[in-house]
This record gives structure tokens, sequence and C-alpha cells, in this order.
């Protein structure tokens, strides 16, 4: 079923391209004469609840615009694969690391009520992240209690807990999350692997995350922003922040549920974004995505050399992408999504 300005009409599947046609044109004429388009979203995401978009509006057209848009790409426009797990270039690139071996790290913020998913997250991430490789656990939690009972590791596997000071609320989690970053990396994390992964705990595992992941700095797609036209993304507009992103800016929305790479990639990237937030902090601005806007300004001006396809962060919406495998899902917001409500 179908609603147009008529009322509701069962359309056939030639009618509906052709609907899907015309819509895609009147977005393009908009941003050819210099409008931008609003673009109404029904998500529990924080950014979309920040910008005040609410849950009751529909929208329907852009979700069949995106539904007749899927694609599953292996490249993006400047090069970068963009990895699908199954595919065959992702076989090689887990052949081409496995050969070698490598030491990579996955790192995780654990404070006040998330600490109920540490179980979960590490229980999964033994089955499925980076099967037969080295990898060390950090996670960086005001409460080590939070880790009882402890994780019977497998070989080659470790757990390492940083205590960092009580961060109650949300929004102040997201802010000093950056600086928290770069001081884990700095010390031990530097010395310790070669590869660190960021990660938001709320997540769990349900297929293999392997060597087709790794690069030298790794950004994931947004499962419900992708295939969406360039203005549906929420970049932050305002002039005045240091994460603002100018119109003609941007290739893909990425999700801040995980990120990474080398480690000294990691560490630039954690310095930067924090030196911007803190700049930002300092005048009274407010980023409407939070960390999420400073990663994405990051990654505009710094390209990822490898970037996830949405099978590596996903969670039930309406508007998540549709993907062959999901890999990685998050329990926080699928379950925002289903009880509907915000964190």
């Amino acid at each position: 079923m179908f609603f147009l300005h008529t009322g509701p009409v069962r359309l056939t599947r030639i009618q509906l391209i052709l609907y899907c046609l015309l819509l895609m044109c009147f977005v393009s004429l908009d941003f050819l004469h210099g409008r931008k388009t609003t673009i109404s979203v029904k998500s529990p995401h924080p950014i979309f609840h920040a910008m005040g978009i609410e849950r009751e509006r529909v929208m329907t057209d852009m979700m069949v615009v995106k539904a007749a848009a899927q694609q599953t790409p292996l490249e993006t426009p400047w090069g970068a694969p963009l990895v699908w797990g199954d595919t065959r270039n992702s076989a090689w690139r887990r052949d081409k690391f496995a050969q070698r071996g490598i030491h990579a790290g996955l790192l995780a913020l654990v404070v006040g009520t998330y600490a109920k998913f540490v179980q979960r997250f590490l229980s999964s991430a033994e089955t499925y992240f980076l099967p037969g490789q080295m990898v060390t656990y950090y996670i960086l939690t005001d409460n080590p209690r939070s880790l009882d009972p402890p994780i019977k590791l497998g070989p080659k596997r470790q757990l390492k807990v940083v205590t960092v000071a009580e961060l109650p609320g949300w929004e102040r989690l997201a802010y000093r999350r950056m600086v928290l970053l770069a001081d884990a990396i700095r010390d031990p994390i530097s010395n310790e692997v070669e590869y660190i992964f960021c990660a938001d705990i709320d997540q769990e595992f349900v297929a293999p995350v392997g060597e087709e992941i790794l690069g030298d700095l790794v950004a994931t797609l947004h499962p419900e922003l992708y295939g969406m036209p360039r203005n549906a993304f929420p970049y932050e507009a305002e002039e005045v922040s240091s994460a603002c992103v100018e119109e003609d800016e941007g290739d893909y929305y990425y999700t801040s549920e995980l990120y990474g790479g080398l480690v000294s990639e990691m560490y630039r990237l954690a310095r930067v974004c924090s030196v911007l937030i803190l700049q930002d902090q300092a005048n009274s601005v407010v980023a409407r995505g939070l960390e999420e806007s400073y990663l994405n300004r990051y990654l505009i001006d710094h390209r990822p050399t490898c970037v996830l396809s949405p099978e590596y962060s996903w969670w039930d919406s309406a508007l998540a992408a549709e993907v062959p495998v999901q890999r990685l899902v998050s329990l926080g917001r699928q379950f925002n999504s289903v009880n509907g409500h915000f964190p």
C-alpha cells in the first residue's frame, strides 16, 4: 500500500519504479537550484533525536528511493575497498593477513548501566572477532567489578582493564570518549598491538568478522543512511562548530559503532577529534551528532583506506540497509527501535 496526496492506491511494479525515478529527479533539481531538500527520518538514532525529528513523521518516499537504489559496490569513489564479508575480495584479504599473522586490539568503554552488555559482547567476540588471531580486549571502565565473573578466554586472547573516572550521562560520555581513546592508545596500547578497533559495548557479534576488516584507517557505513542521498546525511551544519561539513563535502555517513585501523592512525584520529571537541566545548557549541559528528568531519579530511559495509554495524530498523549477512548488531539501538524510545 502506498500513500499519495489523492489517498491510498496500489502501485504496479512499473509505476513504483517510475515514481522513484521522478522523486529522485525532484531531489536532484532541488540540489541543482541550491535548495537543501528536507528529509524526514523515522529512527531511534540519537542524532535524529537531537535534530528534533519526530518519530511519528513518516518518510515513505525516501524509503522507496532507498530500496530502489540498494547496491553492493566493492570500491569507494577514491579506490578504497568497500568490504562485504562473503565476496572473493574479502576472502583474498583474509588469506593475505592470515599468512603473516597480526595482533589486534578491541576497545570498548563500559560505564554506568552499560556494564550489563559486557559478558555478551566479549563472549560473542571470542567466537567471531578475528578468529585464530591474537586479540587483546581493552575495557575502559569506571567499575572494574562489572567484568565479574571473568570471561573464559581462548588461546591467543587476553583481557586488560583500564580504569577511568566515573562519567555519568550519555552526552558527557560521548564527548569524553575520544580523549579516553587517545590516552589509552598512548599507554598501554601503542606498545602492545598493531591494530586497534573501537566498538560500542552494547553490541553482539553474530557472524564472523575476520581479517577483511583490517586497514590503515577503517570506517563503517551507517546502516540507516547507506543508500540515502548525500543531502540526507546529518552532518553538522553550523559553521561555528569545528565539526561543520559544507554542502559539497562528504561521500558517506559513518557510524561510531565500529571504527579502527593501525594504532598510529587511530591515535591521530582520536587526538584530532578530541581537540575539536574541546574547542567547541570552550565556545559552548554542541555538535548535533556529538562524537559521531567529529568522527565524520575527520573522515572527510582523511578518507578511510578501508570502508566496512553495513554488515559490520546493523540493527533492526525500518531504515536499516538490507545486507547479505548481519555480522555486528547493536543491541542498544535495536532495543530502542523495538520499544520506541531513545537512549
